[in-house]
């Protein structure tokens, strides 16, 4: 799979304004989307039950200001993609990759790694700066309470 440059999408603060959130689906409910096109021709399309709650969270983090991307999990991205995802420097996940802690493959001579991999990085090394941060705290509240 060739890899694309990851495009995040946004809404202006019209839009938001004018936009409205989901309701929370509940069982049985059906989430359908109208279509009008240019020539005034309607469709209606209907979003299976599986990929509403997708679209659910998209809108909302849309709602709330926020830029998003669609990827698919097996997408595969260039370092440069991983870096904007991981809020690390490119430089830094090309190590990650040669350290072996971001498995890739070379496309002719670029380097992929898959979107699933990324975000399992992500998750590890979320793990690990929430476990600095508590050590962090709990050491500041050591010097604070006991002077040391």
């Amino acid at each position: 799979m060739a890899s694309q440059i990851v495009h995040f999408a946004g809404l202006s603060d019209r839009d938001r304004k004018a936009a409205s959130p989901l309701p929370k689906l509940g069982a049985g409910d059906r989430l359908e989307l109208h279509v009008r096109h240019e020539g005034g021709k309607e469709q209606t399309l209907s979003i299976p039950p599986s990929a509403a709650a997708a679209v659910e969270a998209l809108l909302a983090h849309m709602l709330r200001g926020e830029r998003v991307a669609v990827l698919a999990e097996d997408q595969e991205l260039s370092p440069t993609e991983a870096a904007a995802i991981l809020g690390i420097s490119r430089p830094l996940v090309v190590l990650r990759m040669d350290r072996g802690d971001l498995p890739f493959r070379y496309v002719g001579k670029h380097r992929r790694a898959l979107l699933k991999d990324v975000l399992g990085l992500k998750s590890r090394l979320d793990v690990r700066q929430a476990t600095v941060d508590a050590l962090a705290e709990d050491t500041e509240d050591l010097i604070q309470t006991h002077g040391l």
